[in-house]
């Protein structure tokens, strides 16, 4: 795939953290039409250069669609078994979560 300097309409940059993450700059988030939680594949060429693109839309799991339709339908239909947490269950969650420190802005790996 050969890049020819009249086929880019837009250039921008960015800087890589400590962290090696960085930001796509506002102007290509606009023009690629990117919102928070959308993937992004990359292409890395010859010569070093990354091509970046919106992936596709895949399409949803049918079978997580399908259980959570059902759960919906559950709820809609008899309200009255949606019960809150128990004290003694939400203690048991806080005991084996305790010290766990959570990045919601770190990456997700493949761990």
């Amino acid at each position: 795939m050969l890049l020819n300097i009249a086929d880019v309409s837009l250039r921008a940059e960015s800087r890589l953290t400590e962290r090696s993450q960085t930001t796509i700059p506002a102007a290509i988030r606009d023009a690629l039409q990117l919102k928070p939680g959308e993937f992004i594949d990359y292409l890395l060429l010859s010569g070093g250069k990354v091509l970046m693109s919106r992936q596709s839309q895949q399409e949803d799991d049918p079978v997580v669609g399908q259980f959570l339709q059902l759960l919906e339908n559950d709820m809609a239909a008899n309200p009255q078994r949606i019960q809150p947490v128990s004290a003694s269950l939400w203690a048991n969650i806080e005991a084996l979560t305790a010290g766990a420190e959570v990045d919601l802005d770190a990456p997700l790996t493949d761990e």
